[in-house]
């Protein structure tokens, strides 16, 4: 028989934090939480959007801000964590005001395997057209859609590469993700009213230039554009990549979210209680 012993109760003394991938976004307001549907239902299961990466949004909106020279309080950024998952966020003045992922990681962005928003009837319709079971129709949004779905690959890298030989189908993925991107952009902005900053993040948002090269093009009336020069250097340091005269700056902002839960877990334990276990989802 497998004997299971709590941490807290090997070591008593030792403060006990859990730090949640949704905290960051409970700022949230109720108008931007809340599905439109009946709320007796949804208040009976707890149906709302959580949103995640909550620590990656929080740890970049602040390095965002430090790279302005301002403090978190003093802007308003929407930051893109973009990887084989991938969530976006409004942040006003350091408080998460919206994200792209809801109850489950599946909304928002097109990702590396999920699909992001799609018109839930899609389901009904697969169960009574391809008689597909609920089972099977969440592998189909969750690991046979997005990237690989499109066109067979999820790593950016190898799309890029099909899309310089001339595959079709990986540039019609590559366009599909980026109109998705820009959607949000653009959503977010009117949400924020005023965007300081645009940050990219996570595995694609840092390394794959064309990627924010596309997903800002075409936005200049919204104030953002993209040094062609500084948007091709490779760095593992926050920078900026828009030019001077550009109204809102666009960074891009290495994520660590392990610093972030450290951190968070220091200044938890740091005010008090560190006599008992502790529990926080902040």
């Amino acid at each position: 028989v497998e004997r299971r012993v709590e941490h807290r109760h090997l070591r008593p003394d030792l403060p006990q934090v859990a730090v949640f991938d949704t905290a960051f976004h409970t700022t949230m307001p109720e108008a931007a939480a809340r599905y439109a549907i009946d709320v007796e239902t949804a208040d009976a299961h707890r149906i709302r959007r959580y949103g995640f990466h909550g620590t990656s949004h929080a740890y970049v909106s602040r390095k965002t801000a430090e790279l302005l020279g301002k403090t978190p309080e003093e802007v308003n950024v929407i930051v893109l964590h973009l990887g084989n998952g991938a969530s976006a966020s409004a942040v006003a003045g350091g408080r998460c005001v919206e994200t792209s992922m809801g109850l489950t990681p599946l909304e928002g962005l097109v990702m590396g395997t999920r699909s992001g928003d799609i018109d839930p009837a899609v389901t009904f319709h697969l169960k009574r057209v391809a008689g597909m079971s609920a089972d099977e129709i969440d592998v189909l949004l969750n690991k046979r859609s997005g990237l690989v779905g499109l066109c067979g690959d999820n790593d950016m890298r190898v799309i890029r590469r099909r899309i310089d030989e001339g595959d079709e189908r990986a540039a019609l993925a590559f366009d599909i993700y980026i109109h998705r991107l820009k959607k949000y952009i653009g959503a977010y902005t009117a949400v924020l009213g005023r965007v300081d900053a645009v940050a990219f993040t996570a595995g694609v948002g840092e390394n794959a230039a064309p990627v924010r090269e596309a997903a800002i093009a075409g936005l200049e009336e919204l104030g953002m554009a993209v040094d062609a020069s500084l948007n091709s250097v490779r760095s593992p340091q926050p920078r900026l990549i828009s030019p001077e005269y550009a109204r809102v700056a666009v960074a891009v902002v290495p994520t660590d979210e392990e610093l972030e839960i450290a951190e968070q877990t220091f200044a938890l334990v740091s005010r008090g209680d560190a006599d008992s276990p502790v529990h926080s989802d902040n």
